[in-house]
């Protein structure tokens, strides 16, 4: 089942229902009216939202304009994002010229959560200078998640799969993060792709808690990378559990896998310049690729070997903030 979100002028949107060609649509109704709602009630909206799906596989419902939609959560209670692949990890302590870390529970923040931008949607910031770079990954939405629960629990509230680009602003990280406080300035909003997708629509790709598939992105229309998402070194359930330690994790909370990245980045590239920054500084003592600026565009999309795409893409330019 693929849901989406089109923007009505309200901040939650409208869901829609969204056939297996993205052609089509219908609306959720009344009884999920928005997807937020829908996570709070998941075991009564669900049927209702499969019902339609089956309606639309008869070939029922209306166009779908992919420019009108919004991100399929375009806001949430949480947004808790790991960093799940250690090759980036790696990388990325040489790119900070940080030292190792050493922890024995998966490392994760606390993110911005009261807006997620749309795939198409221009993303504003005020200087490049900052470091404007993007971050491609995947992540999960649960429904309400007990305190305490087991990672082979918690795979069962895993119940849509995500394509995000988790905007950053390079220039403000090490600052922030020597304070121990957490990302304010570095984090800006993130951006989801069109679709979200039950795990049973992945197939095969969705492997012990992982999404195996290529997320493809190119900068200003040239491929940057296409590292698959099967090497996380903690699968999405123990990222859940380990959110869930000490807390309950309300309905609709969104958990992010951290930047994927893959051993073989010389073959298949990276998701986010720094770690390309990262890998030029191993080589040749130096970083040469410098970060995005003004007019400079990204394309993200998650792709099957038969070429199927099932989160659809993220297509977005950077902009000057205007005020």
């Amino acid at each position: 089942m693929r849901l989406a979100t089109r923007a009505n002028g309200t901040p939650d949107g409208e869901l829609v229902v969204v056939s297996q060609d993205g052609a089509r649509c219908l609306p959720a109704g009344s009884n999920a009216s928005n997807l937020l709602a829908a996570m709070g009630d998941w075991s009564s909206a669900s049927a209702t939202l499969q019902a339609l799906a089956d309606r639309l596989e008869q070939g029922e419902g209306e166009p779908l304009e992919v420019a009108s939609l919004a991100a399929p959560l375009p806001r949430s209670w949480q947004w808790l994002d790991g960093s799940a692949f250690d090759t980036h990890g790696e990388l990325m302590q040489i790119a900070f010229e940080q030292d190792p870390l050493h922890h024995e529970r998966p490392l994760m923040y606390q993110g911005m959560s009261d807006r997620f931008l749309a795939p198409r949607e221009d993303v504003a910031f005020p200087r490049e200078e900052d470091g404007v770079d993007f971050e491609g990954e995947f992540g999960v939405i649960v429904d309400a998640v007990p305190m305490g629960v087991t990672p082979q629990e918690a795979l069962d509230h895993i119940k849509l799969v995500v394509q995000i680009n988790d905007w950053s602003l390079r220039a403000f990280a090490v600052p922030e993060m020597v304070t121990g406080f957490g990302f304010i300035l570095a984090k800006p909003a993130s951006t989801i792709a069109p679709y979200a997708v039950t795990p049973d629509e992945l197939g095969n790709s969705w492997q012990d808690g992982r999404v195996a598939l290529d997320l493809c992105i190119d900068w200003n229309g040239e491929r940057f990378g296409h590292a698959n998402g099967r090497e996380m070194a903690v699968g999405f359930h123990e990222l859940v559990a380990h959110a869930a330690t000490t807390r309950s994790l309300v309905a609709g909370t969104v958990i992010g896998s951290g930047t994927v990245a893959n051993t073989g980045y010389a073959q298949v590239g990276s998701s986010c310049i720094s770690e390309r920054r990262a890998i030029e500084i191993i080589a040749d003592g130096k970083p040469t690729t410098g970060f995005m600026r003004f007019g400079d565009t990204v394309r993200m999309e998650a792709q099957s070997e038969d070429g199927r795409a099932p989160f659809g893409a993220i297509e977005q330019q950077v902009v000057k903030h205007t005020g």
